[in-house]
C-alpha cells in the first residue's frame, strides 16, 4: 500500500470541503498510523489498574463562586440518535414531562447564571451539520436568552469513510452524503482550535471547560470538583465512576507501564486474547463517564506543539458505507475519544462520582427509567437517580422488535409511565401499551404472546410475571 497515495486522496477530498487545517492535521494522522499497521491496541501487558483515586466526597468544599465565570460549559451535541430510530438531534427527546435534553440542559445554564459573579459564563454546544440547524431552531423558540449573547455553537468536523481494501476515500454516488462520517468525539480539540473558539475563550480570561455528553443530564457544574480541578494544576481531570457488571464491556481506566499516565482503554483497542482482564470489574474498577474537565490553556499549548491535533489513540470502526444496507461495500470509520486525551497530558488525574453523575440515554429502555419516578429533576436541574434507589438504576428490557425505535416506543407508553420507583428489574415482551397508575415493585415480566394488542392495566405489580 503506498501510504503517501492513500493519504493524498483523503486530504485532497477534505480540502475539497474547506475542511479547518486542524483536523485535517488529526485526521491525516490517524489515517498514517492506520495505513502503516497500527491497529490502536493497548494489550493488558502495557497497562496497570488505575488505583488510589480520590472520591467527590472526599474533596473538600472550596469556594468555586470566583471560578465560574472563569469556564465554559461544553456539551457534545452531534449524535442524531439513529440507534433509537431518530433522525434529528437526540436532544430534542422529551425526557420528563414536556421537557426535552435541550430544555433541561439551557436550565442548567440559566440555574448556574443566576449565581452572584457567573452571569458571564460561557456556555456552547458542539454540534453537527445534521443537528444544528433543528438544535438552534428549537433554543430561538424555547430559550431566546440563552442566544441573546452571541453564539452558543461551533461546528464538529467530517471525514470521509475509507474503503476497507484500499483505505481510500469510498465513492457512492446514491448518496455523496453517506461518504462522509464523524471523527468520534475526539473532534473537539481540533475543532475548538481550527474554528477559533478556543482563543476567543482565552481572550476572554476563561481558563476551564468543564465539558459532557448532552443525553447526560447527571452531568452539571459541581462546585468541588471545579475547586478541586483549578488548585491541582493539571491539565485534564476525568469523572469516572466504579464500574458493575453491566459495564464490563465498556471502556476502563488505567496506568501506562512504560511511564506511568493515565490511560483511557476502549473495547475496540483491547485485543482479543486480554478480553477477560478487559471485562475484570475488580481489576479494572473505573469506567469513564465522558464528563471532562480541561485546562484551556494548558490545551492550547498541547495542540500548537502537535501542530493543530492532539495524538489521540486511534478507533477503526468496521461498517458499510450505507448503514442500512449490508450488502453496500465494506468501510472503515476512523475515530477518536475525547477521554483519551488524558495520555496526552503529563498532569492529569479522575475523580471517582458518583453514578448520580452518569444517567446517559442510550436506548428506549433507558428513556423509560428517566421518565419515570425512579429518576427526579433536582433544584439545579439535574436528572438523578431517586434517593430511595441507592444509586441503582433499574433494569430494564424491552421486545426490540416493538419498542426499539421512538416511533415504536411512544404509543405504548402515551398514557403514562409506569412508576418503577421501587422497581429492580422490569421486562417486557410482546404487543401492549400501560394504562395509567401501573406501580412496579421488586421483579417484574409482562408478556403477551399474541399478536393482539393488549393492556396493561392499573395496579401495583411486585415480584411477578403477568400473561397478558
Amino acid at each position: 500500500m503506498n501510504v503517501e497515495h492513500v493519504l493524498n486522496a483523503s486530504v485532497s477530498k477534505l480540502r475539497g470541503i474547506q475542511a479547518m487545517p486542524p483536523v485535517v492535521a488529526a485526521f491525516s494522522s490517524a489515517l498514517t498510523r492506520l495505513a502503516k499497521g497500527d491497529k490502536g491496541m493497548m494489550p493488558e501487558a502495557s497497562i496497570r489498574p488505575a488505583t488510589g483515586l480520590p472520591t467527590l466526597e472526599s474533596l473538600p468544599a472550596g469556594n468555586a463562586a470566583a471560578l465560574i465565570g472563569q469556564l465554559a460549559v461544553i456539551k457534545l451535541n452531534g449524535g442524531l440518535g439513529t440507534g433509537m430510530g431518530l433522525d434529528r438531534a437526540k436532544s430534542l427527546i422529551r425526557v420528563k414531562g414536556d421537557d426535552t435534553f435541550l430544555d433541561l440542559i439551557a436550565r442548567q445554564v440559566g440555574y448556574l447564571r443566576s449565581r452572584e459573579g457567573a452571569g458571564g459564563l460561557a456556555f456552547y454546544l458542539m454540534n453537527s451539520f445534521s443537528t444544528q440547524q433543528d438544535t438552534l431552531d428549537y433554543l430561538r423558540g424555547r430559550h431566546p436568552a440563552l442566544l441573546a449573547a452571541g453564539p452558543v455553537d461551533f461546528l464538529q468536523s467530517r471525514v470521509p469513510k475509507l474503503d476497507a481494501s484500499t483505505l481510500e476515500p469510498v465513492s457512492w454516488p446514491a448518496d455523496a452524503e453517506l461518504e462522509w462520517c464523524p471523527p468520534g468525539h475526539g473532534d473537539i480539540y481540533p475543532s475548538l482550535l481550527g474554528t477559533g473558539l478556543l482563543d476567543q475563550l482565552l481572550a476572554k480570561g476563561v481558563k476551564y471547560a468543564f465539558v459532557s455528553n448532552s443525553d447526560n443530564l447527571g452531568a452539571t457544574v459541581d462546585e468541588r470538583l471545579l475547586a478541586y480541578f483549578a488548585a491541582s494544576g493539571f491539565s485534564f481531570l476525568m469523572e469516572v465512576a466504579t464500574r458493575t457488571a453491566a459495564d464490563r464491556k465498556g471502556g476502563h481506566l488505567a496506568r501506562r507501564v512504560s511511564d506511568n499516565r493515565l490511560v483511557l482503554r476502549e473495547s475496540a483497542q483491547c485485543p482479543s486474547a486480554d478480553t477477560d482482564a478487559f471485562q475484570d470489574i475488580t481489576r479494572h474498577g473505573s469506567f469513564n463517564t465522558n464528563n471532562l474537565w480541561l485546562r484551556l490553556d494548558h490545551l492550547k499549548a498541547e495542540l500548537d506543539r502537535n501542530g493543530g491535533m492532539l495524538p489521540l489513540p486511534l478507533i477503526a470502526n468496521n461498517k458499510t458505507v450505507d448503514p442500512t444496507n449490508a450488502a453496500s461495500p465494506k468501510v472503515v470509520q476512523l475515530e477518536t475519544a475525547m477521554g483519551a486525551a488524558i495520555e496526552c497530558f503529563p498532569d492529569t488525574g479522575a475523580v471517582v462520582v458518583p453514578r448520580s453523575r452518569f444517567a446517559p440515554v442510550k436506548t428506549t429502555a433507558d428513556l423509560l427509567a428517566v421518565r419515570s419516578d425512579a429518576y427526579e429533576v433536582t433544584p439545579d436541574f439535574r436528572l438523578q437517580l431517586a434517593a430511595s434507589r441507592n444509586g441503582e438504576p433499574p433494569v430494564i428490557d424491552l421486545d426490540g422488535k416493538f419498542y426499539k425505535t421512538m416511533g415504536g416506543f411512544e404509543p405504548f407508553f402515551d398514557k403514562g409511565t409506569p412508576s418503577l420507583i421501587g422497581c429492580e428489574s422490569l421486562t417486557v415482551k410482546g404487543l401492549m401499551n400501560f394504562a395509567p397508575g401501573v406501580v412496579c415493585r421488586g421483579r417484574v415480566g409482562f408478556t403477551n404472546a399474541s399478536a393482539e394488542m393488549k393492556t396493561v392495566a392499573a395496579g401495583v405489580y411486585e415480584n411477578m410475571d403477568v400473561s397478558l
